[in-house]
């Protein structure tokens, strides 16, 4: 958003650092002008505001159409402007990670408080997140802070651009599992980054109720469908939200069903079973 340029010269700096071979990076503007970058460093401005997925999916084409020295990019990194990588050899672990395993389609990163090194509980993408070091399998990954294999965004497409905020790397996370590709979360792949509530977002509860949904309908067998939104309904009113912020929540699961969704592509039954093996399976 061009509002962070110590924070975004930080991260590049730490991208520079990686060891093995030249990361080569793109800055996308989205709505507003790009800070003075390193030299190098390509820069891309928006016009106006694609929103998260709207924004990455533009640096994803910058890649596809022109990759270092014209060879072709395997994989891509999407990284927030005020993180920062931990380590120098983060890089080199993506690189060895894929060339180890050709299922592998997405890592998504740990993210650590700098001051604290404490991960928050939503940043672990499983259930089961008491322990942020284990590393493991999962279904969905870290939209800040993970590596992508091109081979599956053109496979399977890019993240959804109607989404703007909020689910648009679960939509592309069961996309991806639904053509036999594996995600991995990695503890020893750091992206420092502030504690931060999501709610601070304005758009966040009306957003993330809508994305629901759509999610839903676009993913889903039928059946799942009433049974994925009825529980996490439920959730919602266990955890109490105030009384505008359920307002905005009841507002954007309305408008989840009346807005179109974009196309329906629903899993196979095969890839519920999956995602219920690796411990999240899609109904919650």
């Amino acid at each position: 958003m061009g509002n962070r340029p110590q924070e975004l010269r930080a991260l590049l700096d730490s991208v520079a650092k990686q060891d093995g071979d030249r990361v080569e990076v793109v800055v996308v503007g989205n709505g507003a002008p790009v800070p003075d970058v390193p030299e190098g460093v390509r820069t891309i401005e928006l016009p106006e505001n694609l929103g998260i997925p709207g924004g990455r999916n533009v640096g994803i084409e910058a890649f596809r159409r022109d990759g270092a020295d014209g060879c072709t990019v395997d994989v891509l990194l999407f990284l927030d402007d005020d993180g920062l990588l931990a380590h120098t050899d983060t890089a080199e672990l993506c690189r060895e990670a894929f060339a180890a395993d050709p299922e592998l389609g997405i890592i998504s990163f740990r993210i650590a408080d700098p001051d604290t090194g404490a991960t928050q509980r939503r940043h672990v993408p499983r259930l089961r997140a008491s322990d942020p070091m284990r590393s493991s399998r999962v279904t969905t990954f870290l939209g800040g802070a993970n590596a992508v294999r091109t081979e599956v965004l053109d496979e399977v497409g890019g993240l959804p651009d109607a989404f703007f905020y909020a689910h648009e790397e679960t939509d592309l996370a069961w996309r991806a599992l639904d053509a036999g590709w594996m995600i991995d979360y990695r503890a020893d792949m750091v992206l420092l980054h502030p504690t931060t509530a999501p709610s601070r977002h304005a758009v966040y509860h009306r957003m993330v109720a809508r994305n629901r949904v759509w999610l839903a309908r676009r993913n889903l067998p039928a059946a799942l469908v009433p049974v994925y939104l009825g529980v996490w309904l439920l959730l919602t009113l266990a955890r109490r939200p105030s009384r505008p912020a359920l307002k905005a929540w009841f507002g954007g699961f309305k408008e989840g069903w009346t807005s179109p969704c974009g196309p329906r592509s629903p899993m196979k039954w095969r890839t519920v079973w999956r995602l219920t093996r690796l411990g999240r399976p899609p109904v919650i």
